[in-house]
């Protein structure tokens, strides 16, 4: 996936003399083409995250379009103060892009874990918030971010291993696409779970009589209203997933659209990282599992709740 937002930076930065990036000293076997073929609008602020967000925007100020490239977690949290109060609040041409979303930098310990980045990035007056899935989404977003006005924030992943996407799909800000046609459940996935997610589906159909549809959702504001309504009116239950914490994000940004519904489905349920600092140490799939966030796991939830309600 950073590759393929590398690819379409460069692409927008040979079409746009006005785009500058900056990074918070990061991108070793990743952003050096761009340094290479734009080093005078590359500029590495150093590990300096809050500094790098008030360059952003003073370059914002003089009419440029500006990308702010760092770790996830030290890009939402660190310089949170500079992008609400400097970028959002004048709603300045700054694009955040944050690789390591979720547990992609699991082994690094909880400094590293991103799990706040959609909640805290949404409630932001101006702006927008991407969570690709693919590699696909994540070029798509990107190209769609240095093209619309003000602010933006995108996580970055690892792409699935496969691409379930199709032909005619081109990413849309606000677009939800569904992944897997079903009816009975829909299981709606952000970020770079949706292999998980499918596996869920496919676990849950060998042990029911259930079809279940798989949505992507890479843009989490503004958020596809109306696939998740459309959805859910023959939906017996509506499940959310994502790497981050169940507080805030996907889970509850679809809550919020179900309420309003005159007839909303009976069972709703979010599947997220639990409202609690994860500390034990090992690699992505490990915590994963540790917070319920794999498919056997997920899938076992799913029908208990599903007998419940029949019985």
């Amino acid at each position: 996936m950073r590759h393929s937002f590398t690819k379409e930076v460069m692409n927008q930065m040979e079409k746009d003399e006005n785009i500058f990036f900056l990074t918070g000293d990061l991108g070793f076997n990743a952003l050096e083409p761009i340094q290479n073929a734009y080093p005078d609008r590359f500029i590495n602020v150093g590990i300096a995250e809050q500094n790098m967000i008030g360059v952003a925007a003073g370059l914002a100020l003089t009419g440029k379009k500006v990308i702010a490239y760092t770790i996830a977690s030290f890009l939402s949290l660190r310089g949170y103060e500079q992008i609400r109060n400097d970028v959002c609040y004048h709603n300045l041409d700054v694009k955040l892009f944050g690789p390591g979303g979720g547990f992609n930098y699991a082994t690094h310990g909880i400094t590293h874990h991103t799990i706040e980045d959609i909640s805290i990035m949404r409630t932001l007056p101006n702006m927008k918030v991407f969570c690709p899935a693919y590699a696909w989404e994540a070029a798509g977003a990107t190209a769609e971010a240095l093209s619309c006005k003000g602010p933006t924030f995108m996580r970055l992943g690892l792409s699935p291993k496969e691409d379930y996407s199709e032909k005619n799909w081109k990413f849309a800000i606000g677009k939800g696409y569904e992944i897997k046609k079903g009816k009975d459940i829909v299981l709606i996935s952000t970020g770079n779970l949706l292999d998980i997610a499918l596996n869920t589906a496919e676990l849950i159909e060998n042990k029911t009589k259930f079809t279940v549809s798989v949505i992507s959702m890479p843009t989490v504001k503004p958020l596809d209203s109306s696939i998740i309504k459309m959805k859910a009116k023959d939906a017996k239950g509506i499940f959310t997933i994502e790497e981050h914490s169940v507080i805030g994000g996907l889970g509850s940004a679809i809550g919020e659209v179900l309420i309003q519904m005159d007839k909303p489905p009976k069972i709703f349920k979010s599947f997220g990282i639990p409202d609690k600092f994860i500390k034990d140490v090992g690699n992505r799939p490990y915590l994963l599992k540790v917070v319920g966030l794999d498919a056997l796991s997920m899938s076992r939830k799913i029908i208990n709740l599903l007998q419940k309600k029949r019985g």
